[in-house]
């Protein structure tokens, strides 16, 4: 049996989506879907799928965070696969079973699905989100797992063996630190890219930032746990490696123009985390935090 996990928060318009992307796979296991939430709307909504579905679960979330509720929620689970996603996005047909195919490798202890903005491309933030999925995050977890590298996880939908990990800091990334403390147990980190999970992102500049800061500032403190913690999403590697990569991925001046502004953006939100670090001493820390737009 495998174990679905789909955290969420005040989400009662897109869980019945996100629950029914699951219900419709065949998926080859056995498998029980645990829907945790804190609130009401979101609750009153899945409790209508559990009186259909029996393995549809409902976990009471304190509200204290999304790790927070993992710790909890990973002494409950019982498969032998946990699968994490997220209760405002919808996985693609067959994802599920992509993902099972790697843990066929004994040697994989964890393994990351492919995010796919929804957003437009012909309008400047739906492009930006294609190119930091396309140009930046596919191509990068696709050459490292084909390198046999580490590689970082996206949270929308990653997937690990049970009962290797017991418990994660509340002041990091779920995502990295998850797939590092597998990695330091010698296990390789795998990459379903047909595993789709479709992400709408921010569709205004103020939720866009906040939203790529705050993934930013989760990463901060991942040293703290793992001093050797092999990064890749740091501001240097963003200029070393994600330069001709971005420069390469537009198709006409618009995008190209779009492109460039994006420099700034990045630029900007990253000198604005240096300040509320190195200054304010505002640090990442776990909490159930909306973005608006991208609901």
């Amino acid at each position: 049996m495998i174990s679905i996990i789909i955290t969420a928060f005040k989400e009662p318009k897109t869980i019945g989506r996100a629950i029914e992307a699951f219900l419709k796979q065949k998926i080859r296991e056995e498998y029980e879907l645990i829907v945790a939430c804190p609130d009401k709307e979101t609750e009153d909504v899945v409790k209508k799928y559990m009186k259909k579905y029996k393995q549809i679960k409902h976990f009471k979330d304190p509200g204290k965070g999304k790790s927070y509720a993992l710790n909890l929620l990973f002494k409950i689970a019982k498969g032998r696969i946990l699968t994490l996603t997220d209760g405002d996005v919808y996985v693609g047909e067959n994802s599920v079973n992509e993902i099972l195919k790697l843990f066929e490798d004994p040697k994989i202890g964890c393994v990351t699905g492919r995010p796919v903005s929804t957003n437009p491309r012909n309008e400047m933030l739906g492009y930006w989100s294609h190119l930091l999925y396309d140009a930046g995050a596919h191509r990068i977890r696709k050459e490292k797992f084909e390198r046999g590298e580490f590689l970082e996880c996206s949270g929308y939908l990653f997937a690990f063996r049970n009962g290797i990990i017991k418990e994660i800091p509340l002041d990091v990334a779920e995502d990295s630190i998850i797939p590092y403390y597998f990695w330091k147990k010698g296990y390789k980190i795998g990459y379903a890219e047909k595993a789709v999970v479709y992400v709408k992102n921010p569709t205004n500049l103020r939720d866009f930032i906040k939203q790529r800061k705050r993934t930013a500032g989760a990463h901060v403190k991942l040293t703290k746990y793992a001093p050797d913690f092999p990064k890749v999403k740091s501001f240097w590697n963003e200029v070393k490696k994600g330069t001709f990569w971005a420069l390469s991925y537009p198709k006409n001046l618009k995008e190209f123009c779009w492109t460039l502004l994006l420099f700034f953006v990045r630029l900007y939100i990253w000198i604005s985390l240096f300040i509320d670090i190195k200054f304010k001493k505002k640090y990442y820390h776990d909490a159930w935090e909306r973005i608006e737009s991208t609901k």
